[in-house]
């Protein structure tokens, strides 16, 4: 065909042909990819179709829902469904094609079916819960210990989120003055970036997860729909495998979502979190001066129980003490008499055998000078020999008794930790002598003490 059209000669013709071929009204399944609400009041939608199993896009078109007709179906929708009509909804719509010559493809949207997007909602979160009880690792968060003293928080939310300015308020406010660490890992809440959001947050606490007790998932109020960003599973997978317990208080009343349901556990709102947490820490307080005020009546019970046993085992041992002491000081005075006469002896009987050694050997050597005068020459060295010996050993006799009476020495045995006592100068060993009124004198190592006598009592035998 050599026929020659201009640009907008092909448009229309193309325009007609589509009237030509789709004159009716088509009921069309496609998802919202943007929103938005013209000054007007006309709506325009970005619709796209995901590949399931990839999630690619595979078809994108523009579509209009004229003011007059909005103003009507929007309301239906979201008062039948409970769901607020935004971006990301699975919609089914009822649509006619039309085609400008400006501005290109688009469909006009004439009507909602509300029970699809709730059909389609409810088929994704049911495919979720499924998978995650499959894979088992549903529970998993809910197994962990929640801490007995939950105070480092750290808080998932966006950070203008009026959600997270309650939870603040209510936590920092506690009419208990507990004092808490909450920690803000920013990140959206609502919008297709809510995945990646929280997913990344999770990431970095796991990195930390040291510097806390536990994850909260915060949101304020909202629809149903604003819901479905939580029936998320790549979300719950991170919540389920996380290794601190999470909680959730994403603002909903009647609805839960798949991150609710694997959380340790899910409050109603962000107030209500807080006031759990605040409530945990009130209750392991309490469990605390509990077992203190336990502990104080057992402590006392085992006083009253053994405190007598006490008084009674001291009351025996005074005087088993006494008498030790008295028995001690005794046989301190026996060995002190004992160690002095010990002493003299070994000296005088050292000194006679000092005496008599040195006139054995003057006496022998005498007699060989005299008997071996001749044979002096040839017997010298023998005379030094024996002489040698008989000193040696009378030296080494000395030295033993020396050593022994060192041994005995009064200094010694005071050095020891004894005392002797004496009266006018003589070692006492025993009582008999004494009388009221006597001056003894008690030696130490280091010095001596007076004591008068005030009573003298003889141990019976």
């Amino acid at each position: 065909m050599n026929e020659r059209l201009s640009l907008s000669s092909l448009q229309l013709l193309i325009r007609d042909s589509i009237v030509l071929a789709m004159p009716g009204a088509y009921w069309v399944t496609a998802e919202i990819a943007e929103l938005k609400e013209n000054y007007s009041g006309h709506c325009y939608l970005e619709l796209i179709e995901k590949d399931p199993a990839g999630g690619n896009i595979r078809a994108r078109v523009r579509a209009t829902i004229w003011a007059a007709r909005y103003r009507m179906i929007k309301p239906q929708f979201e008062n039948t469904s409970g769901i607020h009509f935004a971006a990301g909804l699975n919609v089914l719509l009822k649509v006619t094609v039309e085609y400008h010559e400006l501005y290109g493809l688009s469909l006009n949207v004439s009507d909602l079916d509300p029970g699809y997007t709730m059909g389609a909602m409810a088929l994704q979160k049911a495919e979720i819960i499924r998978r995650l009880k499959e894979e088992g690792v549903f529970e998993m968060n809910r197994e962990l210990e929640f801490p007995l003293l939950p105070q480092r928080i750290a808080v998932i939310s966006s950070e203008s989120s009026a959600g997270y300015t309650d939870f603040s308020k209510q936590l920092s406010g506690n009419a208990f003055g507990f004092a808490f660490y909450a920690e803000l890992f920013s990140s959206p809440v609502q919008g297709d970036e809510t995945e990646r959001g929280i997913v990344n947050a999770l990431n970095q606490i796991g990195d930390r997860a040291g510097d806390f007790d536990l994850v909260v998932v915060l949101r304020g109020g909202g629809s149903a729909a604003d819901l479905r960003w939580f029936d998320n599973y790549a979300i719950a997978y991170h919540i389920t495998q996380f290794m601190l317990p999470v909680l959730t208080g994403i603002g909903h009343e009647k609805d839960i979502s798949v991150t609710d349901m694997v959380a340790w556990k899910a409050l109603k709102t962000p107030t209500a979190a807080a006031e759990f947490i605040i409530n945990q820490t009130l209750e392991t307080e309490g469990i605390i001066r509990q077992s203190g005020l336990s502990l104080r009546e057992i402590t006392n019970d085992l006083l009253s129980v053994y405190g007598s046993h006490i008084i009674e085992i001291t009351r025996r041992i005074l005087p088993a003490t006494s008498r030790v002491t008295s028995t001690s000081r005794m046989l301190l005075g026996t060995l002190t008499g004992r160690v002095s006469s010990s002493s003299s002896s070994y000296l005088r009987k050292a000194m006679v055998k000092s005496a008599m050694a040195q006139s054995e050997i003057k006496n022998r050597s005498f007699t060989i000078l005299i008997s071996g005068h001749n044979k002096l020459d040839p017997t010298e060295k023998a005379v030094k020999k024996v002489t040698r010996m008989l000193i040696g050993r009378r030296n080494e006799e000395v030295t033993i008794l020396d050593s022994m009476i060192r041994m005995s020495d009064p200094v010694n045995i005071l050095n020891k930790g004894f005392t002797i006592t004496e009266v006018n100068g003589v070692p006492l060993k025993d009582c008999s002598g004494l009388k009221k009124g006597d001056i003894i004198v008690t030696r130490f190592r280091d010095g001596e003490t007076d004591s008068k006598v005030t009573e003298r009592r003889e141990r019976r035998q």
